[in-house]
């Protein structure tokens, strides 16, 4: 609709550079920003809350009604609309330290591992070859996860 037509450039722009930051950190001897949870709760808490508070402006009824599930049993509600606004709150620290974890978890498996292929190629000249064709697949696995992850985070 013509609404989301304004937030276009803005989440396109967000993605666009979270691709980049993420790939270019796979690069050797880089550091990747978005491996630090500060920078992704700078990222994420604006965006967040610019979310939220144009859809309660817009839709209020339709924005509070996310809160509560239909057909939820009469004794269930309170609990219910506690645990969705506590979750609705929690969005953003979750989309950071995702991204922080993902990503960092792949950085140092692919450090580990290139470690171990230049350690193994003097002794082992064969499964340094194995520890190499691994590293390979995990770069590759790698490389989908940053693009993933910049989808995901732009996402909600």
């Amino acid at each position: 609709n013509k609404g989301g037509h304004k937030w276009a450039l803005i989440l396109t722009s967000l993605m666009i550079l979270l691709l980049t930051i993420n790939l270019s950190g796979l690069l050797p001897y880089t550091f990747t920003p978005t491996t630090q949870l500060s920078m992704n709760m700078a990222l994420a808490f604006p965006l967040w809350l610019a979310t939220l508070l144009t859809g309660l402006r817009n839709q209020p009824t339709t924005s509070l009604g996310h809160l509560l599930p239909e057909g939820t049993p009469t004794p269930l509600i309170p609990a219910l609309i506690l645990i969705e606004t506590i979750s609705l709150l929690i969005r953003p620290l979750a989309l950071g330290v995702r991204l922080t974890a993902n990503l960092t978890a792949g950085h140092l498996l692919i450090q580990l591992i290139s470690t171990a292929t230049t350690v193994l190629l003097p002794i082992l000249p064969s499964v340094s070859a194995l520890t190499m064709l691994i590293l390979l697949l995990l770069t590759i696995l790698e490389i989908a996860v940053a693009m993933i992850q910049a989808y995901v985070f732009v996402l909600p």
